[in-house]
C-alpha cells in the first residue's frame, strides 16, 4: 500500500506538471494565432528565425563590417568616426614585400613572419592530426578490453580549456619541470625546450594535437563502424592481406570522413593562438608567432595599436579561411559526383 500511495503521489506531482505546461502553452496560442492571421502562414518561419537572425547580426555580421571600416581607416583613435578613410593604404602597407619567402624583405615581417609560421604549424599539425586520429580510431574499433574507458580517456582533453591544456603541458616542460626530471632521473641533461626554436615549434604541435586529437578520433570512428562488416569477412575468406584490406576497403570508405577531418583540422590549425601563446608566447623570438596572435598584439596589446593593421590582417585572415571552405565544400561535391 506504501508502494501504491508513492506512486500515486508520483502521478499527481506529474499530472500537475502537465497541467500547468499545457496550461502556459495555451496562453502563447492567442498571440501566435494573431502573428498567423497579421503576417500569413507563409511567413511563420521567419517569426521564429528572427530572434536568431538579430542575434547574429548584431554580434557577427555588424563587427565584421566593422572590422573591413577599420581596414580602411587610418589614425591612433578608436571611435570610427574619429579614424580617417585612407582606402587601401593598410592592405598595401601588410602586403608590401620585396619576397614573401624572406619576411626580412617586407614591411611588415612580423606579419610574414606570423604566416610563415602558421602554413609550418598546419602543415605539420593536420598531417599529424589525421595519421593519429585514424590510427587511435582503427585501434578503438578493435574488440580490446575496456574499450569505453579508453575511448573516454582519449576525449577528455577535448574538454579541456586549450588554456588549461597549455599551462599543465608548461609546467611540465618547463625547466624544473616534470619531463626534465624524469630525464635528470634517467641520466641525461635538462632541455630548455623553449629556447630553441626547433623544439618550440615541435611542442606547440605536440600539444595542439594531444588537445585535439580526441574529437576527430570520434569523427573517424564513426566512420569505421559505419563500415559493413561483411566486407571484411569477405576479404578474410579471400585470404586478402591486412594491409591491402586496409588500401582496398578502409581507406576508400573512409574517405568522405577523413575529409572532413583534414578540413576541420585545417581551418582550426589556421587559427591556432591560444595554446601556443600562452605556451610559448610566440617565441624564442618570433619563432612560434601565429597570424591571430599577430592581430593581437598589433591591435591590442601592443605599445602602439594600430587597429587599422590589425584589421586588415585579420580580413585577410577572413579571406583565407573562406577561400579554405570554399575548398572544402568543392572537394565534398566532387566526392558525391564521384560516387
Amino acid at each position: 500500500m506504501a508502494g501504491d500511495r508513492k506512486r500515486g503521489g508520483t502521478g499527481a506531482v506529474a499530472d500537475a506538471l502537465d497541467g500547468a505546461w499545457t496550461a502556459a502553452m495555451g496562453l502563447t496560442e492567442p498571440p501566435m494565432r494573431a502573428l498567423q492571421r497579421a503576417i500569413g502562414a507563409a511567413r511563420m518561419p521567419w517569426a521564429f528565425l528572427a530572434p536568431n537572425l538579430a542575434f547574429f547580426g548584431l554580434f557577427v555580421f555588424l563587427p565584421l563590417l566593422i572590422d573591413v571600416w577599420f581596414s580602411l581607416t587610418g589614425g591612433p583613435r578608436l571611435f570610427p568616426s574619429q579614424r580617417p578613410y585612407v582606402g587601401a593604404d593598410q592592405y598595401r602597407h601588410l602586403l608590401a614585400c620585396g619576397n614573401y619567402l624572406d619576411p626580412s624583405t617586407c614591411d611588415q615581417d612580423r606579419f610574414w613572419r606570423a604566416v610563415r609560421n602558421t602554413a609550418e604549424f598546419t602543415l605539420f599539425q593536420v598531417g599529424a592530426i589525421v595519421v593519429v586520429s585514424l590510427a587511435t580510431a582503427i585501434a578503438l574499433n578493435r574488440r580490446i578490453v575496456a574499450k569505453g574507458f579508453f575511448r573516454a580517456v582519449f576525449f577528455f582533453p577535448v574538454l579541456l580549456s586549450p588554456v588549461v591544456v597549455a599551462l599543465v603541458w608548461k609546467w611540465i616542460l618547463q625547466r624544473d619541470g616534470l619531463l626534465n626530471a624524469v630525464l635528470g632521473a634517467a641520466g641525461f641533461g635538462k632541455t630548455l625546450f623553449f629556447v630553441s626554436p626547433g623544439w618550440a615549434m615541435f611542442w606547440a604541435i605536440f600539444v595542439s594535437v594531444w588537445a585535439h586529437m580526441g574529437f576527430y578520433t570520434l569523427i573517424l570512428l564513426a566512420g569505421l563502424q559505419a563500415i559493413p562488416a561483411d566486407l571484411y569477412e569477405a576479404a578474410e575468406m579471400d585470404r586478402t592481406p591486412p594491409w591491402r584490406a586496409f588500401a582496398r576497403i578502409t581507406l576508400p570508405l573512409l574517405a568522405p570522413s577523413l575529409l572532413v577531418v583534414a578540413v576541420l583540422a585545417l581551418i582550426k590549425a589556421v587559427q591556432i593562438f591560444d595554446e601556443v601563446f600562452v605556451l610559448t608566447g610566440g617565441g624564442p623570438g618570433s619563432a612560434t608567432l601565429m597570424v591571430v596572435q599577430y592581430i593581437y598584439e598589433t591591435g591590442f596589446s601592443g605599445v602602439v595599436q594600430d587597429f587599422g593593421l590589425a584589421a586588415a590582417a585579420s580580413v585577410a585572415l577572413g579571406v583565407a579561411l573562406f577561400g579554405l571552405t570554399l575548398a572544402q565544400l568543392r572537394l565534398s561535391r566532387g566526392k558525391e559526383g564521384a560516387t
